[in-house]
């Protein structure tokens, strides 16, 4: 079961961003890191109010970890630093894409991307 972040109602996300935020019932949305300037989908965390306002104010993607239930910046302990070139919100305002510079490895296995599992097969279509 995913914690309910730490610090609620403690943001200053700007209301009208906030506005348009369609949260789950612990209050986070997906928020998907892609690199920016090769648009190779890097990783995928979990953000709320705060974590969203930190990423915009600091340059820095700050995401909130469900099984340690507290925040944490990309890169604070790896060094593999996501430096924010750009946020937007999907159109139903329930995913956040977050184009980044991405220093090192995105994934916590040390690899470049989380999606480097290998695909898997489709066979329809």
């Amino acid at each position: 079961m995913s914690a309910t972040p730490a610090l609620p109602n403690t943001t200053a996300l700007d209301p009208a961003i906030a506005a348009r935020l369609k949260r789950d019932a612990h209050g986070l949305v997906p928020a998907i890191a892609q690199q920016y300037d090769t648009g190779e989908v890097l990783m995928m965390g979990w953000m709320d109010d705060e974590a969203l306002h930190r990423t915009l104010t600091t340059g820095r993607c700050t995401y909130w970890s469900r099984s340690r239930a507290e925040y944490w910046v990309k890169g604070d302990t790896s060094g593999h630093v996501q430096r924010v070139r750009s946020v937007a919100l999907d159109c139903d305002g329930d995913t956040v894409l977050v184009k980044v510079d991405q220093t090192g490895a995105a994934c916590h296995t040390g690899d470049r991307t989380c999606f480097d599992a290998g695909s898997l097969p489709v066979t329809g279509g």
